[in-house]
């Protein structure tokens, strides 16, 4: 275990110090990707201020919740998304069968040497959003909120990492599972908003089958108090628990698509 561990860390140490081999062209990526982000949340802020309210949320609880799910995304996307979304080619290619014969787990030598710091973007922007929200909707802190927002931002991150895990492994199966993460996004890119200016399926759909509103609208409502559909007043609790169990549902599903791969040759 800790000669696992010692060996992650060290491939996470050369994936960054590939990455700083090119400082500018980082920085310069961080930048684009941030204003690429702050250009859909401009439109976003133009609607808010057009129609005062978004589904019953003002600009500053809208900016909460985009700053939290930028960030819970980011955290979760940039161990997983770039790797992971490559296994459709890993296994067609029959890279994949070479490291089911390396010491450590495939998942885990895909994941902790692939880290992508390129989110440094996604980060600096989310964090920016998040305080600026902060300071102009007067939430009540306490120690039992403040546990709260910091254990609903890890299950987030968790939840993220999860579901891109979950994708991929289909490929072991499938062979082909881009189009899948195509769908992700679509859910995303909904996941974005508050809930309420969706129909009642699809606000069920995005709280159970593809559970991305726990992605940042529930933790947000949760701390805001506001209420949420089918859920109610057991949201905080759920905010925290959802991205554990992906992990769960992960891990299970990564183990049985494995067992069911058959190599690059079928």
């Amino acid at each position: 275990m800790r000669q696992n561990l010692s060996l992650y860390l060290h491939l996470m140490r050369m994936q960054v110090r590939t990455r700083l081999q090119y400082r500018a062209n980082l920085v310069i990526g961080w930048v684009a990707q941030a204003f690429g982000y702050a250009s859909t949340y401009g439109t976003i802020w133009i609607i808010a201020s057009r129609f005062e309210k978004i589904g019953g949320w003002t600009w500053p609880e809208v900016s909460l919740m985009l700053g939290f799910h930028t960030l819970a995304y980011s955290l979760g996307a940039l161990f997983t998304l770039v790797q992971l979304r490559a296994m459709e080619e890993l296994v067609r290619h029959g890279t994949y069968d070479t490291l089911l014969v390396r010491p450590v787990s495939p998942w885990a030598f895909l994941v902790f040497s692939g880290i992508n710091i390129e989110y440094g973007g996604h980060i600096s922007l989310g964090i920016g959003m998040i305080v600026w929200a902060l300071l102009h909707l007067g939430v009540d802190w306490s120690f039992l909120t403040i546990l709260q927002f910091a254990l609903s931002l890890i299950s987030a991150a968790l939840l993220s990492g999860a579901m891109l895990t979950t994708i991929a492994a289909l490929a072991l199966v499938l062979t082909r599972s881009r189009y899948l993460f195509g769908l992700y996004f679509d859910f995303l890119e909904m996941s974005r908003y508050p809930l309420g200016i969706f129909a009642v399926p699809l606000q069920f759909l995005l709280l159970s089958v593809v559970p991305l509103g726990f992605m940042g609208y529930v933790p947000v409502a949760a701390l805001l108090g506001k209420p949420v559909p089918f859920i109610g007043e057991a949201a905080p609790f759920a905010a925290i628990l959802a991205g554990p169990l992906m992990v769960v549902v992960a891990m299970l599903a990564w183990q049985a698509c494995q067992r069911r791969y058959q190599g690059a040759g079928g």
